[in-house]
């Protein structure tokens, strides 16, 4: 059964309860009622947490989703509160931790797509329709679509899939309303986003986005935004439809599970191996090259 090959214990730390531990963060609640979010450098594949970490990669989601809050604040408003850490924290938290907003949080994976590619295709492929939305004939790996689509997805628990599900099933879920302000928030982020990105060089795919309500009801932009764990970003001077594109992502990672290399089925029941140094080397250099190409600051 996928999930942790071996679940970590969460720290102790004076103030704080543990609520959470997911795929990559730990989420605490402080004294105030506040969430406190803490990036690991954790990593999954395949719907496995895997054995091996990458070192920095939990402050480079951090730091890279507070740039993109920044990006996007005029269009909707995130849940962080502050980035100081809380008394009593290790040290190693430092620029990996969020104090952050409690929301009520929507049951809804928010995913926007500009291109064409993942689960998106297989369905395209299929039918010549992504999320029930038809699309035109003749679309390939990689093709920019004729405008970009909001194709919502379940949440799913820590080893399973998260599944495509239609804008009708949203609506039933969370009311017309609220879908309808859901769609109309992640297509303008994304387009936001991948404007951002194409003025440096990058073609933004796709991402997905968490949003909540807060205590008055007003939508709320939450967890990581626009990480390489959360969006396919690709090399705009790389990018040729048709055949698959080089991601600025784990792509290193999964290449090497699915390889004879590492001697694992990804369809099978054992857990996945621990990574070779160049392949966590490989990864880190990805996850720090895109922090850079999109804020144009030195990783340090």
């Amino acid at each position: 059964m996928p999930g942790f090959v071996v679940k970590p214990e969460p720290l102790e730390v004076p103030g704080l309860v543990h609520l959470h531990t997911g795929k990559v963060r730990e989420l605490y609640r402080n004294e105030a009622g506040d969430l406190v979010m803490v990036a690991s450098d954790r990593l999954s594949a395949y719907d496995w947490v895997l054995p091996s970490e990458i070192p920095d990669k939990g402050r480079v989601l951090t730091q890279l989703s507070l740039w993109w809050f920044d990006q996007l604040a005029d269009l909707v408003p995130s849940h962080v509160i502050s980035t100081d850490l809380p008394e009593g924290a290790p040290e190693d938290w430092q620029g990996r931790t969020l104090i952050c907003k409690s929301l009520d949080m929507l049951p809804v994976e928010c995913v926007a797509r500009g291109y064409l590619t993942g689960s998106g295709l297989v369905e395209y492929n299929a039918s010549r329709t992504v999320c029930g939305l038809a699309l035109p004939e003749g679309l390939v790996d990689g093709s920019e679509l004729p405008a970009p689509i909001f194709t919502p997805a379940t949440k799913a628990a820590v080893g399973d899939h998260d599944e495509n599900v239609s804008y009708e099933e949203v609506a039933r879920e969370v009311g017309a309303e609220t879908a309808a302000q859901l769609r109309q928030a992640t297509l303008a982020v994304y387009g936001r986003a991948r404007d951002i990105a194409r003025d440096r060089g990058i073609i933004l795919a796709d991402t997905k986005f968490e949003f909540g309500h807060d205590k008055n009801g007003t939508l709320i932009l939450a967890d990581e935004v626009l990480t390489p764990d959360s969006s396919r970003f690709w090399p705009a001077a790389d990018w040729h439809p048709g055949r698959p594109q080089h991601p600025y992502d784990k792509q290193f990672v999964r290449d090497w599970l699915t390889s004879p290399q590492s001697a694992w089925d990804k369809n099978g029941t054992q857990p996945p191996p621990p990574l070779p140094p160049e392949i966590i080397e490989a990864t880190r250099t990805k996850y720090v090259e895109a922090y850079e190409r999109l804020t144009g600051q030195t990783w340090k």
